[in-house]
């Protein structure tokens, strides 16, 4: 948890130097990268608002994600982590939108991505898309790979 929080950190004070703000989506980091953001003092300054859609109905639901929207779209890949990156962005009305999709493991996923993939996607004045393999079906150690893997990806494109 240190790593997340120390990643969240860096984050969370680039946010408010710039007075910027984030929205998350997250699935299978369980919501381990909003906590970290939310660890931080001084959260309410750049965390708008975030949510775990881990379902088809969630993303439809909470992110107003349609069928129409995803045409030409794998699920579980980099256009997919940057279709709800940028879907929750809009809905909250932040400047950026993080979000990251995948398969915490222990088994792969029903379109055959290995235990321990994810796929990750910035959206904001710079987008960024990234595929995560930690090569391990441990669930717990891969949420929080991906949570701190997204977190670089967010230090990323704000640097």
């Amino acid at each position: 948890m240190d790593e997340l929080l120390a990643a969240a950190s860096e984050v969370a004070a680039a946010l408010r130097e710039r007075g910027e703000t984030i929205a998350v989506t997250e699935a299978s980091s369980g919501g381990l990268i909003s906590a970290a953001l939310l660890a931080q003092a001084g959260a309410s300054a750049y965390f708008v608002g975030g949510s775990v859609v881990y379902t088809k109905a969630a993303i439809t639901n909470l992110l107003a994600i349609t069928p129409s929207d995803m045409t030409g779209v794998r699920p579980l890949s980099e256009p997919h982590a940057n279709l709800l990156a940028s879907a929750v962005r809009d809905r909250l009305g932040t400047t950026w939108g993080i979000a990251e999709f995948g398969a915490a493991g222990p088994s792969a996923t029903r379109y055959g991505d290995p235990a321990g993939c994810t796929f990750l996607s910035v959206v904001g004045p710079v987008e960024l898309s990234r595929t995560i393999e930690t090569g391990s079906g441990d669930r717990v150690s891969n949420m929080h790979a991906f949570a701190a893997s997204a977190l670089g990806l967010l230090n990323e494109a704000l640097s």
